[in-house]
């Protein structure tokens, strides 16, 4: 199978530094700090005031102009902030370089924070990028961040700033500076193209990892976030794959004696869970990344697939039919200790344990129609965030408050279909498009990339 694919761009030159994470400044009536409360479900997003960062010229100026728009792009589609329209502000970029704002002029046009910075070349050709963020409600700063990088990092560094003002002002781990990878389909329904590719959260930074000659499902991230693990139908014959993302080199994984399917990392990444079909029954097996050691997990006369780890690696959850309809069972990560999940109408299947450990989410198809859902590990708290004429394949922001899917709709002529890529908070609200070039099926959420 021939790839082509660029490297992932390291930022192993940046330099970051906290300047400070609280400011406080003069006595002052004590006021409440600025903060959302994003487990309420509704909220109204935060007014926040996103400057072009200051530059001295030519390509510094378009540097912090470009940060500036995918920090207040990054903050939108999270849902939980409003950005300000740029040409209300009533201070200069260059103005706000000299000290604290005039905050009664951010008070005036509605802005609860404000984001500022800067973006100046250092001696050895580097960029060097200061960020400030400031309570305009309480009239004092709050956080700041110094980095220095490559010129061509602009773009990551820009959501690294991202991830830490959502931080400050939500209390919650970010989960912009992250990549998904998904199926790109193309072509007739009866001949269906299906290729490897990854791009970053927001879209930007699109390529094919595979060329479409063999088709390719269910790709998952390592922990690391350089690693994929997917399945190939090479030479017509179901195959789980490791991609590494630095090298753009493959290999099968194992040579099993049945067909080898749904893959997905353990949490330390030293061993992937999969669904083995042999002798007509499917089971769960691990492999052993470092000893290529292979463990079968269940023994049932019904079809166990789908598993996924616990964030701390001590149990999985799986889809099963056992119990004679396709229901989510939860084991010891040896194995032992099976118990169902869940018990409600319909076909439940896709399970996908949260990074927080304190949801799973789930498929679920109930007559002519698709959910996506949540429920607790103990199997209670059920909740559909979703539903629809088909969704499927959820997978977690890293953070755990964010899912991504994908939706299949009947085309326009009636014949096909198209699937796009979609995410919604966990708590059902803000659903939004996820652009790909092509149609798109089967995400995985990388970690933060390191």
């Amino acid at each position: 199978m021939k790839t082509t694919f660029r490297p992932l761009l390291r930022l192993a030159g940046v330099a970051a530094a906290l300047l400070l994470a609280l400011g406080v400044a003069a006595p002052q009536p004590a006021r409440a700090e600025l903060r959302i409360d994003i487990t309420r479900g509704v909220t109204e997003p935060l007014p926040i005031a996103v400057t072009s960062f200051h530059g001295a010229g030519g390509r510094e100026v378009q540097v912090g102009r470009d940060m500036s728009g995918v920090i207040a792009a990054d903050l939108e589609r999270s849902g939980l902030f409003r950005p300000v329209n740029p040409q209300a502000f009533l201070q200069s970029p260059e103005q706000l370089q000299a000290g604290e704002p005039r905050y009664a002029d951010w008070r005036a046009i509605g802005a609860q924070a404000l984001v500022a910075g800067s973006v100046q070349t250092t001696g050895d050709g580097r960029m060097k990028v200061d960020f400030r963020l400031w309570d305009v409600v309480a009239g004092q700063y709050m956080a700041g961040l110094s980095y220095t990088a490559t010129h061509d990092s602009w773009r990551r560094i820009a959501h690294i700033i991202a991830d830490a003002i959502y931080k400050r002002l939500t209390g919650e781990d970010g989960y912009f500076d992250t990549r998904i990878v998904y199926i790109a389909e193309s072509g007739p329904a009866n001949a269906r193209q299906k290729r490897l590719a990854i791009m970053d959260q927001d879209g930007e930074n699109h390529q094919f990892l595979t060329d479409g000659q063999t088709l390719v499902l269910t790709p998952r991230f390592s922990p690391t976030a350089q690693e994929i693990t997917y399945m190939s139908y090479f030479n017509k014959r179901p195959r789980v794959y490791l991609f590494n993302i630095d090298t753009g080199k493959q290999e099968v994984l194992g040579d099993f004696p049945g067909m080898t399917f749904a893959p997905r990392f353990s949490p330390d990444g030293n061993r992937v869970v999969m669904s083995m079909a042999q002798n007509g029954n499917t089971d769960i097996y691990t492999l052993d990344l470092r000893t290529r050691r292979q463990t079968q997990l269940t023994d049932s006369p019904g079809i166990d697939t789908a598993p996924s780890y616990s964030p701390d690696g001590s149990r999985i959850v799986f889809e099963s039919d056992r119990g004679g309809s396709q229901q989510l069972y939860v084991m010891g990560a040896d194995g032992s200790g099976v118990k169902r999940l869940t018990f409600g109408d319909g076909r439940y299947g896709t399970p996908v344990w949260s990074p927080r450990g304190d949801l799973i989410a789930f498929t679920r198809q109930r007559g002519g129609s698709f959910a996506v859902g949540v429920i607790r590990p103990d199997g209670t708290g059920e909740r559909i965030l979703t539903e629809a004429f088909h969704v499927e394949g959820p997978t977690w922001a890293p953070n755990g408050r964010v899912l991504m899917y994908f939706k299949e709709t009947p085309s326009g002529d009636g014949r096909g279909r198209v699937a796009k890529l979609h995410s919604i908070d966990v708590t059902g609200i803000n659903e939004r498009r996820v652009s790909t070039p092509l149609d798109a099926s089967d995400p995985a959420w990388s970690p933060l990339i390191p």
